[in-house]
């Protein structure tokens, strides 16, 4: 097994509620989404790199596009399987990185910053080694990554915070040299007013760090964009969503 965390039922049973809290289970954010990923994938079969409990995967299978996942967590699985059964989207436990489903893909797409779930670079190449072994000739490799908010960093500081709201206070914190983040959730109960920690370790990478990666496996960097909706990526983007394309 490669060094990502492995989600325990309790995360699992709250992921969708939690990410529906979010926004990021809504139709302004899936509708983007699964636009964006249905034309990658055409008339071709898609594959989702650590598919969770089906938030994009699902919508895109109902959307006409066939879908299997890769999941390593057997309890986000469980959950995505009460919303799909198992001939309508497949699904095979094991890593990103190593594990190989049948069949040839027009699409391989890796979601919401969990290619950083991996804490090696090594693990990380062989991630996109694993997509283009997936790909047929001029299928794409999706990634959607934050960019490393280093510069916000001053002289000293290491921890950088995200979310300061009433119910959750989410603050990441570095380590430099070794390219971890530690990304920290201290979120309040509504009933009792107690803080629940959670906290999830993380491999940083920077945009031209993927494309190296996708040189070594083979595949060459299509697009760059800042967001599903196709917005141009700029020095000001907090996020980048980037294709690349195996040769045909």
């Amino acid at each position: 097994m490669t060094s990502s965390q492995l989600w325990t039922r309790e995360t699992a049973d709250r992921y969708d509620a939690e990410e529906a809290e979010s926004g990021m289970g809504s139709a302004a954010v899936l509708g983007p989404t699964v636009d964006f990923l249905a034309e990658l994938a055409g008339e071709g079969r898609a594959l989702e790199f650590a598919i969770g409990t089906g938030r994009v995967g699902v919508p895109l299978r109902e959307r006409g596009v066939p879908v299997a996942g890769i999941e390593l967590s057997e309890h986000m699985a469980a959950v995505l399987r009460r919303k799909a059964a198992e001939e309508t989207l497949p699904v095979t436990l094991g890593d990103m990185a190593t594990t190989v489903v049948p069949g040839e893909f027009t699409l391989v797409y890796l979601v919401y910053n969990t290619i950083t779930n991996l804490l090696t670079q090594d693990e990380q190449v062989e991630c996109f080694r694993n997509a283009a072994r997936h790909l047929g000739p001029g299928g794409r490799f999706v990634i959607e990554l934050g960019v490393p908010p280093l510069r916000f960093l001053p002289p000293g500081q290491v921890a950088v915070p995200f979310d300061v709201s009433e119910r959750h206070l989410g603050f990441d914190t570095f380590d430099l040299v070794g390219q971890i983040l530690v990304s920290n959730h201290f979120t309040r109960d509504p009933g009792d007013g107690s803080y629940r920690r959670d906290n999830s370790r993380h491999r940083y990478a920077w945009p031209a760090e993927l494309d190296l990666m996708a040189r070594i496996a083979g595949l060459e960097l299509e697009r760059r964009v800042a967001d599903w909706d196709g917005s141009p990526f700029t020095a000001d983007s907090a996020k980048h969503i980037s294709v690349w394309r195996k040769p045909a």
